[in-house]
């Protein structure tokens, strides 16, 4: 009996040994991920994210006090608009290769660029869109076998027709870009290319080729060019028929709206904690025209489809409540020392969250695109009110585009054809999220949403949060 219990001694001594050390070795290696976060950083100032105890990390208490301390910090302030001089010091081709006025006799934005070097070259054997999809290659190819008989003359030179997008739909990721980029597709005016979602603005154009990686070759703005040379080619023929064109392309890059990334890589560190030159500047100072169409959800729902597609393995409610609760720690972290824009905009601090909870604060990207655009050159849709009646969000999108009228068959395969893109069933199995989950996903994204509701001036976006909410957003024992 004796040597059964010191048996039984010895075996939970060695029991918590092993828990002390496991705590001990998750602590370093927190240590290590916060270390290496910190270098990483533009601000040597701020860490990404606090110390916390682990053993309480999970308490329902301590999560619900960490959103209270995100909602308390939140402030949404003007950002400084660049002028023009800094956007062409920064990317001085791009505004060498684009006029600043384009046809007259075109609704696309186009125009005749001058071909100098070796016209009997391949147009397309350098492009890195090519090199990067089977699909573009093939176009391309088909589309050097007609290069020359595509070219102009104007005063002894050759010329060639160039476009840029008409519209872009911006975002958000997992909102419905695809269906509405399906639906635009069938229209008769809307010629379309590929890739539906060619991330230039964003990635591309710095050499970014995956969310998160250093950049390696950038992509010049003449690749990007040649993806929408199919519809240049088409817009041609009715140009060479002395008739004016319809015809409008656009694209659908879900990054355009938010990703600014990457932009600590291109600027510096001297430019302080924000990017002093967004996305939307470069496009403004090309295209002061350009329409924009954003698609956006409930931002709680949006997170959880967005882990449920991009997570690779062990996807299940109880990971993807870890998740939350560890980036929910991490934005906190970030705005005791920084401004709201700051920690948004953070490239370190977004590619380590293991969630992109900043993709859901759509506010602060559309008050940084209205910095730029007038507000009737944006147009903005919740996915709740396009998959209960598509035909009542395309008819919205047609007239914002300008476009013309349909057939009524045309109009039915539109509005009726099946949603695309929807959730797989694998993911459909593992079930909705925890509903703590859910209560600090509501109570994180509500100030943000409020915000949202009032710049729209439209309740909805909203997504019904805050009348539930606000004495969980209140610290306790305040009952104003």
């Amino acid at each position: 009996m004796m040597s059964e219990f010191v048996s039984s001694a010895v075996d939970l001594k060695n029991r918590s040994s092993c828990v002390r050390c496991s705590k001990v070795c998750g602590f370093i290696l927190l240590f290590v991920f916060i270390t290496a976060s910190y270098m990483l950083s533009s601000e040597r100032k701020t860490l990404l994210f606090a110390l916390y105890p682990l053993e309480e990390d999970l308490r329902e208490d301590t999560l619900r006090a960490v959103v209270r301390s995100i909602a308390a910090k939140v402030r949404f302030r003007a950002r400084r608009v660049p002028d023009a001089s800094e956007l062409i010091r920064h990317e001085q081709h791009m505004f060498s290769v684009v006029p600043q006025h384009f046809l007259p006799d075109v609704k696309n934005p186009c125009w005749f660029e001058e071909l100098r070097g070796n016209v009997s070259a391949d147009p397309y054997g350098s492009n890195l869109f090519g090199r990067s999809f089977r699909q573009i290659q093939l176009i391309f190819e088909q589309l050097s076998g007609s290069f020359r008989q595509r070219l102009t003359r104007n005063d002894g030179k050759l010329q060639r027709l160039r476009c840029l997008p008409y519209f872009y739909i911006i975002g958000q990721p997992k909102c419905g870009t695809t269906d509405l980029y399906e639906r635009l597709r069938l229209h008769p005016d809307v010629q379309l290319t590929l890739p539906k979602e060619p991330h230039w603005w964003t990635r591309k154009r710095l050499g970014i080729i995956r969310s998160g990686e250093r950049p390696h070759t950038r992509f010049p703005l003449d690749h990007y060019l040649d993806l929408f040379d199919p519809v240049a080619l088409q817009i041609l023929q009715s140009l060479l028929g002395n008739s004016s064109s319809s015809i409008i392309t656009g694209e659908a890059s879900a990054s355009t709206m938010w990703d600014n990334n990457g932009w600590l890589y291109l600027y510096g560190n001297s430019t302080g904690a924000e990017p002093p030159l967004l996305v939307q500047d470069f496009i403004g100072a090309l295209q002061p025209e350009a329409r924009f169409i954003a698609i956006l959800r409930d931002p709680v729902e949006r997170l959880y489809s967005d882990y449920l597609y991009f997570g690779t393995s062990n996807k299940s409610a109880l990971d993807f409540h870890q998740k939350v609760c560890e980036s929910l720690r991490m934005f906190e972290g970030c705005l005791r020392d920084a401004g709201l824009r700051a920690c948004v905009y953070n490239g370190t601090l977004n590619n380590a969250m293991s969630v992109r909870l900043q993709v859901g604060l759509y506010v602060v990207f559309l008050l940084d695109w209205l910095s730029v655009f007038s507000p009737d050159q944006l147009l903005v849709l919740r996915l709740e009110d396009h998959a209960s009646n598509p035909a009542l969000s395309m008819s919205r999108i047609f007239h914002f585009l300008r476009l013309g009228p349909l057939s009524d068959q045309r109009w039915r395969r539109i509005s009726k054809c099946p949603a695309s893109n929807t959730r797989r069933a694998s993911d459909r199995d593992l079930g909705p999220m925890r509903p703590i989950t859910r209560e600090l996903l509501t109570m994180f994204y509500s100030p943000f949403n409020q915000k949202l509701a009032e710049v729209l001036q439209d309740e909805s976006f909203t997504w019904d949060t805050h009348t539930h909410l606000t004495s969980n957003l209140r610290e306790p024992g305040d009952h104003s």
